[in-house]
């Protein structure tokens, strides 16, 4: 029996943080080295993660010191703005450990894979900087990819996701006394995944985000001016043709539902259709924000760094 592979996380503490303890430890391969948290520095990780089996001590690990910890790979779990000084750290003792940022702060760094495999897959093999995409960018470029050459004109997404989304530190938008029977609209114009996607495109989409008061969770209705006609069976076939070997996408005809995407390792594609004059699309992509759209992703990603199959330790 070989090694496991040993990760590192820093940014235990979130949502996110969570999820990757809990599939680090169902993976065959992996096996947690250390986790840094300053909230939660001298617990041990089974009280707030009780999958770990690995008797890890949550500890408040700067950069210089994580950069010299032995590990095969480290996650970046922190919030945006908030990796630079440890990416430095490890660009100067350990630039060939894979880093894997869950931060929005390398999504345009041409030095960084982008990681989202269904659509760059030979980019991120084997690469030691990877960028995590964004939750909505993640389901709205999934929706569109198989028809992005056919736009006349920006598309138009309409995103809703559960409060975890806005993080673990108390705020409006994580508020569920405020949420309740509630819809949230925020960030109106320029959102960073409008921005995201739209960069990884090269051109302009547009996006409307909202929270909802299911605790996980994500939907993106996208609607798509086309520059010619296209009947339903071809638009069909064209997702057919994209994603029918891809494990982490399922294509149904209905539209999927907020709640079929959360809890889901993939991703959820479906509801394709065309208006009557063969010139405007519409598609529906569901998944879970902390698993497809952050943490099942990361390991995907990582999976491809480290040469493993895929999906190891995710279906």
């Amino acid at each position: 029996m070989s090694e496991p592979f040993l990760i590192g996380l820093i940014g235990a503490r979130g949502h996110t943080g969570r999820e990757l303890i809990r599939l680090i430890a169902g993976h065959p391969e992996l096996m947690l080295a250390y986790a840094s948290s300053r909230e939660f520095a001298g617990r041990r990780v089974a009280e707030v993660a009780p999958e770990d089996k690995d008797e890890c001590i949550f500890e408040d690990i700067g950069p210089d010191e994580a950069a010299k910890r032995r590990a095969d790979a480290v996650f970046l779990a922190l919030p945006d703005g908030a990796s630079d000084a440890y990416v430095a750290a490890f660009d100067q003792v350990a630039p060939q450990r894979a880093l894997i940022d869950l931060s929005a702060d390398r999504r345009f760094d041409p030095g960084w894979a982008y990681g989202l495999p269904e659509l760059n897959r030979a980019e991120i093999r084997g690469a030691t900087r990877i960028a995590n995409p964004g939750c909505y960018a993640t389901a709205a470029q999934l929706a569109l990819a198989p028809i992005v050459d056919l736009l006349s004109g920006p598309p138009s997404v309409f995103g809703v996701s559960g409060y975890s989304g806005a993080g673990s530190t108390p705020n409006a938008r994580n508020d569920a006394a405020r949420l309740a029977d509630n819809l949230m609209p925020y960030a109106l114009v320029g959102h960073k995944h409008e921005r995201e996607v739209s960069h990884r495109f090269g051109r302009t989409v547009r996006f409307t985000p909202h929270v909802h008061p299911a605790f996980r969770g994500l939907i993106a209705t996208v609607h798509a001016p086309l520059a010619e006609k296209i009947d339903r069976a071809a638009a069909l076939a064209r997702y057919h043709a994209a994603y029918a070997d891809e494990a982490l996408v399922e294509l149904q005809e209905a539209a999927p539902e907020m709640r079929d995407g959360a809890g889901r390792a993939g991703v959820v594609v479906g509801g394709v259709t065309v208006s009557e004059d063969g010139r405007h699309l519409v598609a529906v992509a569901a998944l879970d924000n902390l698993l497809k759209g952050a943490a099942v992703q990361a390991i995907q990603n990582l999976n491809l760094a480290l040469g493993l199959e895929e999906t190891c330790g995710l279906l």
